[in-house]
Formats: C-alpha cells, sequence, structure tokens
C-alpha cells in the first residue's frame, strides 16, 4: 500500500467520494467497477476531455494521474475495448470514454485518434472499517440494488426515448419532454438505462427540471449489455417509482441495433408492461423509416411519435408525418409541442398553454 496524489478523479467514481490524496495497492482485481489509478502516458489534441466527478469536463494531459474504473466498452462512434484479464503496476490500458471507463481498446474511431495510453499505478483502496487501517478494493458502487421481482409503479406512466443509434438526438428530446412537463406543473423523474458510465446525459436531464435522475452506474455497472440492462432498467423504474412522481422518462443510449442491451429491454415483459409510450429519435427519413419498422414488426410497439435530425426542417417532418403515418416533432425548435403529444398520448390530458403554472 503507498500513497499516491491525483491530478483527475473521473465521474465514473463520483459514489466513491474520494479526495485527490489516495491509497492504492498493486494486488489489482480485473472486474468491471473497480477503480484504479494511473498515469497517462499521451497528448491528444481530440477527444482529448475527462468528465469530472463534479460533471466539469477537463483537459488530460500527459503525466496526469487520474483514477477511472475497470470496464468494456462497444461503441459504434468511440473506442471499443475489453476487461484485462491480469493487471499489474506499470500495465498499460487506454482511457476509453470521457467518464473515466479504463480498459484494452481493441478499435478506434478516426474521428477520435488514438486513445489515451495509461501506465497502471495500482488499485484505489476504501477503508470501510471504523478504526482500521484495511484496506479493501474501491469500486463504482457498493452492494447492487435487488431486482425487484415484478415491476409495480401504481400506474405512473413510462416513456422510453430510443434511438437509431448513437448521436440521434435522444437526450435532446428528453430534456424537451421534461422541460414542457414540468412547465404543465408535473413532477418528472428521469434516468438513463443503457450506455457507458458518464453523469453528462443525467445532469441536463436535471437541468431540464427532472427532480430524481439515475443512472445504470449507480448500481455499479460500467457499461450495460444484453445480459445485464434490463435488470438494471427494473431497478431503475422501481427506485423511482418508490418517489411517487406524475410521469417517469427514460433514455436508451445507443442505437436499437447495438451491444449496450436496448433489444434486450425492449423485449422485456416487465418493462414492456409498463411502458406508456416509446418515442424514437433518427437522424435521417430512411434511418426513421427503419426505426419504426423495427419497433412495429420485431417488439410490436407503436412509436408515439419521431423526432431526431431527421425532423430539423419542414421536408422530414411531412416525409415521416405521410410515408411512416408516425406524428413528428423536432426537439430543439418544437419542444413544447413534442412535450404535448407525449403528455396527451400517455393518458394525462390534453395539455393546455393555460394548465401550465
Amino acid at each position: 500500500m503507498r500513497k499516491v496524489v491525483v491530478d483527475k478523479i473521473a465521474s465514473v467514481a463520483v459514489a466513491a467520494e474520494l479526495g485527490r490524496e489516495i491509497r492504492v495497492s498493486s494486488d489489482i482485481p480485473c472486474e468491471e467497477g473497480v477503480l484504479i489509478a494511473a498515469e497517462v502516458m499521451n497528448n491528444k489534441s481530440r477527444y482529448n476531455k475527462l468528465e469530472l466527478t463534479s460533471g466539469r469536463m477537463a483537459q488530460v494531459k500527459r503525466g496526469d494521474v487520474i483514477v477511472g474504473a475497470l470496464g468494456h466498452r462497444k461503441a459504434l462512434f468511440g473506442y471499443s475495448g475489453h476487461l484485462p484479464e491480469h493487471l499489474e503496476p506499470g500495465d498499460e490500458v487506454q482511457l476509453l470514454n470521457l467518464g473515466g471507463v479504463l480498459g484494452v481498446c481493441d478499435s478506434m474511431n478516426p474521428n477520435h485518434g488514438r486513445p489515451f495510453d495509461c501506465r497502471v499505478l495500482g488499485v484505489v483502496l476504501d477503508f470501510p472499517y471504523l478504526g482500521e487501517r484495511i484496506g479493501v478494493p474501491a469500486r463504482v458502487a457498493g452492494r447492487p440494488a435487488d431486482d425487484p421481482p415484478a415491476l409495480n409503479l401504481d400506474g405512473i406512466p413510462v416513456v422510453a426515448f430510443a434511438g437509431t443509434c448513437m448521436n440521434s438526438g435522444k437526450t435532446a428530446a428528453v430534456c424537451a419532454v421534461v422541460s414542457r412537463f414540468c412547465q404543465l406543473g408535473l413532477t418528472v423523474d428521469a434516468f438513463k438505462a443503457t450506455g457507458v458510465a458518464l453523469q453528462r446525459d443525467i445532469l441536463v436531464m436535471e437541468d431540464a427540471g427532472a427532480r430524481n435522475t439515475g443512472i445504470f452506474s449507480d448500481h455499479g455497472i460500467v457499461c450495460t449489455t444484453s445480459e445485464n440492462a434490463p435488470a438494471l432498467t427494473r431497478k431503475l423504474l422501481s427506485s423511482l417509482s418508490g418517489e411517487a412522481p406524475d410521469a417517469i422518462v427514460f433514455e436508451l443510449g445507443d442505437g436499437l441495433l447495438g451491444a449496450y442491451g436496448v433489444e434486450a429491454i425492449l423485449m422485456d415483459p416487465e418493462v414492456r408492461r409498463v411502458l406508456s409510450a416509446v418515442v424514437l429519435c433518427a437522424n435521417d427519413p430512411v434511418a426513421a423509416w427503419g426505426g419504426v419498422k423495427l419497433l412495429r414488426d420485431r417488439y410490436e410497439l407503436e412509436p408515439a411519435a419521431v423526432t431526431g435530425p431527421a425532423t430539423d426542417n419542414q421536408v422530414g417532418i411531412e416525409i415521416i408525418r405521410e410515408r411512416m403515418n408516425v406524428p413528428a416533432a423536432n426537439a430543439l425548435t418544437q419542444g413544447a409541442e413534442l412535450g404535448d403529444l407525449i403528455h396527451d398520448r400517455i393518458g394525462l390530458g390534453p395539455a393546455r398553454p393555460e394548465d401550465a403554472s
């Protein structure tokens, strides 16, 4: 065990409440969510930021000592990598995302350049036993919450936002609907169900007015898969419903065809049973057509609306409405209209401007 002074603590470690001075050990368990300290070995001019526990983005440079979490990632527009099987101080791993997930990079996106290489210093130690200097490996979260045997939301409406791929406008759409619901006097809770650990999306949901927020990393998972995503979604739905909001909205990170478990969630009987509406976010009309067809044919879900860049002008909106027979509204320029549409769809009654408080 030795002392290390840290320059930057990634947001993936927010629940650990670490200070800049930490203790590390050379006995590193290679398990998802284990926190490690590492020294950055190179500089980058692109994709060179790290989200801190404060939620701020900080530029990373060679020589920085950072704390992140071991994990994996399979991203279409980012770095992909796997959890290492064995690690010792001096070994190298790569920074796989902005939230501080560290693993062995398998594939990179040319728009981001090579990832940061990081020299492992040791596993971060936690000291849970009062009055004793017995350290245990620190983790993203403590004991995972129990999976609820059956969801009982007491009739709380639930709206899911799914996309055709990454960067299709899902978070913007969630925020537009949350904001409009709040203007109408509703209490809204929100969460992100799939993806790789990053606080940014739930922070902007809070900025939009969400009372309570959650994310899968609250339960110790740094990257979702088809194996863990349904259970995590049920946990998040169950925990937020206990606060009795008027509605719950959640974002399915990545796309309908991806590696983060979106398909598994939409096929899960318990989740399907409580869904009140699904909003599709699409980048273009062809993607919108494919996403609507997938929702209808594979999942037997009728989309409540289409939004995203495919609706950035009236041409796209008309194509979607006429060719797919689905309502369409742009989250950025028609946020109130989108919110009213979903408000009516989930049975909260007609949304009128005079209803707003």
